[in-house]
């Protein structure tokens, strides 16, 4: 069959969107989601943190709930609340741990007054995985120097966005990132052909020049940070949008490649073989064509609905089957560092507590996995380097009459 020119553009076109709706059917199939719990399955409720940062997360989240509008909804498996059921939610949740309520009266308060719905986990263990990210700091310059060459960038002009529900209902939320090079959508620089190609030169604005290409990777991963220039000053740099590769983690293939061993993965292991194989660099950090673009903010760091992120308390979901923002509950285990090196892990041990879902992260991808926020400093760093536990992720309501 002879196509044009233009029947191949269409042609081509309802391919991506068949192809589109076949990947998301697959993963339908896989993840079950939130399910709702009897009361009687409720998990005991405490908090390790007996509260302390609480309030200030869920007035962040209630920040943005009062911005948006009230006839928006938001999906807990099956059911579905208004803007409106969440704010109320909040705010009587709120003002009851105001009290500092003892654990018995928290519970019986919680199964009189909230739906509560646990997240399936995985296929194999039900459980979620948590890792965990912190905010971390860098050295850099407002201006290209020998010592400070590797560019922080905003986005890009030429990086262009297609919202894939304007072909289908079915593709609602679903969007591809690309560029157009001549009258071809096609996808966007990886990381390689960014860093070795130069291939934003012109096209995006360097916010401020860093002088460790392995600290500006991670700082990518964790989506924001703070960066420390020469004349005194800090800007704080949040995630603006990415190059729609998929992310590609690197503690993987150095673990396939037998360089680190599986139980001994670890953020700061990363970094240490990279220091002893300098050689390897480009090598590895390109191993992840994923490319994160930065916009400069007044405060920081920021979660995926633009409040200010709460330490131990905001945590990274996906939002495709995550309310976000929801008053949730975790139950995993955190380390426990020395009191005189808090880069020394002497135990890790198991703790709960509430925290609200109020980011997303490119590698936090179904119902068996989240990333907990643990602020920045010694201990923020270890705990996000190192964290890689299964536990169980919960999420509240208030009750309806139907509900």
């Amino acid at each position: 069959m002879y196509l044009n020119k233009s029947m191949k553009k269409y042609f081509f076109a309802f391919l991506i969107i068949l192809l589109c709706l076949a990947l998301i059917s697959g993963c339908a199939k896989d993840q079950k989601g939130l399910i709702k719990l009897s009361s009687s399955s409720y998990p005991i409720f405490n908090d390790d943190l007996a509260f302390d940062k609480l309030e200030q997360g869920i007035e962040q989240s209630l920040k943005y709930l009062h911005k948006i509008p009230s006839d928006r909804t938001f999906k807990f498996g099956q059911d579905s609340f208004n803007t409106l059921h969440i704010i109320r939610s909040l705010e009587l949740f709120l003002n009851f741990i105001k009290t500092r309520p003892p654990e018995k009266e928290l519970n019986k308060f919680i199964k009189s007054k909230y739906a509560v719905y646990k997240s399936s986990g995985g296929k194999d263990t039900q459980k979620v995985l948590f890792t965990g990210y912190y905010e971390p700091l860098l050295y850099g310059s407002p201006h290209q120097t020998p010592e400070y060459k590797y560019p922080v960038y905003g986005p890009p002009s030429d990086l262009s966005i297609v919202d894939l529900s304007a072909f289908s209902s079915k593709l609602q939320g679903h969007k591809i990132i690309g560029r157009v090079e001549g009258k071809t959508f096609v996808p966007y620089h990886d990381r390689e052909d960014i860093e070795k190609n130069n291939a934003l030169q012109g096209k995006a604005k360097e916010l401020a020049w860093v002088k460790d290409p392995v600290a500006l990777f991670f700082l990518q991963i964790q989506g924001s940070g703070k960066i420390a220039l020469t004349d005194g000053s800090f800007i704080n740099v949040h995630y603006h949008s990415k190059n729609g590769r998929p992310y590609r983690s690197i503690g993987k293939l150095l673990i396939d490649e037998q360089k680190i061993p599986r139980q001994l993965m670890s953020m700061q292991k990363i970094k240490e073989y990279i220091k002893d194989h300098p050689e390897e660099t480009d090598q590895i950090l390109n191993h992840n064509p994923s490319y994160i673009f930065f916009s400069i903010e007044k405060q920081g760091p920021l979660g995926a609905i633009n409040v200010k992120l709460t330490p131990g308390r905001s945590i990274a979901v996906d939002r495709t089957i995550f309310p976000l923002p929801a008053l949730g509950f975790i139950q995993a285990q955190k380390p426990l560092t020395g009191s005189d090196n808090k880069n020394k892990i002497i135990k890790w041990i198991d703790f709960s507590r509430f925290i609200l879902t109020q980011d997303t992260g490119g590698a936090i991808k179904g119902p068996a996995r989240a990333d907990i926020f643990w602020g920045n400093g010694q201990y923020a760093e270890i705990a996000a380097g190192h964290m890689k536990h299964y536990g169980d992720l919960y999420v509240l309501v208030l009750k309806t009459e139907n509900n």
